[in-house]
């Protein structure tokens, strides 16, 4: 004989003990408004205990003890099990949300960044997923991450995902967090960045290690965290305290042009902008005239305005002068090539 397998009863429905007065009442002839009567209650209050509107009280239960005969623990013992029947409905509920609202999350990519623990137990990896953000749920998250205040950069052509942004900024936070800084020192950071522009020529074996060393010295934490599937981000800009400051890179592009432009970019937002700015490039709360500011900056530290107009003063380039003026100022050929990119036409069958 097969050895019975031990099962615990749990229905998806709640009794309200409203419904085991009415049976009492059925059985003992009584009407709502008599017991009313008799318990000196109103016959408001009788109907919706009976229809499970309103709590059965300790001082009710006393009431019922005298009136029907059935000792006050019974019916308090009945309304604990229907409030923790309800308690355990509504988490059950709000557990089935949270793992929809998990589903919305590269959290597969993110376990193998190593971002989070990789869970078998659904349960288990939404708690992962919780502690990541720091939040009790996915209403504080919409809360905190949906309007974060952060100046970030990211692609105009696509919309980007809020929650693979939100990941990636949490996790350039944390990395940041853990970083040691020296005080903020805006003068000493704004004098590195000149010296940074010979960095552009190396390898990013070389120069990554180098931009972090080197701006934690000046109360600036560099974060170099790989993008998100859907973040569509390459830079963001915040302050983690008021004397420590955070730029994150995605390496998203790993085009000279495209790296050093977003690097130098964030920086003219810490020197040019508040603590408390809000920037998102092609997003809702966009500040064009501040986007502005920081493109600006970024373009004439990285290629100063009279040298540029040297270089385009007698039309386009040839890729030898733009090789040979990289080496005369200093920078890598891809940051000028990229620029000659975007500010002036193509030429006809070339390629700069």
């Amino acid at each position: 004989m097969a050895e019975m397998q031990e099962t615990t009863f749990a229905p998806d429905y709640v009794v309200p003990p409203g419904e085991i007065l009415d049976e009492y009442l059925e059985s003992a002839g009584m009407s709502q408004t008599e017991l009313a009567q008799r318990t000196g209650l109103t016959a408001k209050t009788i109907n919706q205990i009976v229809r499970g509107k309103a709590p059965l009280t300790q001082d009710t239960a006393l009431r019922l003890e005298r009136v029907m005969g059935r000792p006050a623990h019974f019916w308090n013992q009945l309304e604990a099990e229907y409030q923790e029947a309800l308690a355990r409905a509504r988490a059950a509920e709000a557990e089935r949300e949270q793992l929809g609202w998990m589903k919305r999350f590269p959290v597969k990519k993110m376990t193998e960044l190593g971002w989070i623990a990789d869970r078998k137990d659904k349960r288990e990896q939404l708690d992962e997923l919780l502690r990541f953000f720091g939040v009790h749920s996915g209403r504080e998250w919409a809360e905190v991450w949906e309007h974060h205040q952060v100046a970030y950069r990211q692609s105009q052509r696509f919309q980007a995902a809020p929650e693979a942004v939100s990941a990636w900024l949490r996790q350039g936070e944390r990395q940041g967090q853990a970083r040691t800084c020296a005080p903020y020192d805006a003068k000493a950071f704004h004098a590195l960045l000149k010296e940074f522009r010979g960095l552009t020529r190396e390898r990013p074996e070389v120069f990554q290690q180098q931009l972090q060393e080197r701006c934690a010295n000046v109360g600036v934490a560099v974060e170099f965290v790989p993008a998100l599937p859907g973040s569509r981000v390459s830079g963001a800009t915040r302050w983690l305290t008021a004397h420590k400051a955070l730029i994150q890179l995605s390496l998203r592009y790993r085009s000279d042009d495209q790296l050093w432009f977003s690097f130098f970019h964030e920086a003219g937002h810490l020197l040019l902008h508040g603590k408390r700015e809000i920037f998102v490039e092609g997003g809702n709360g966009l500040d064009e005239e501040k986007e502005a500011e920081a493109n600006r900056f970024a373009a004439d530290l990285l290629i100063p305005p009279q040298e540029w107009e040297v270089l385009i003063g007698s039309g386009r380039p040839t890729l030898e002068q733009v090789r040979a003026f990289a080496e005369r100022v200093g920078i890598a050929p891809g940051i000028v090539v990229g620029r000659l990119q975007r500010q002036l036409p193509p030429p006809k069958g070339g390629s700069l």
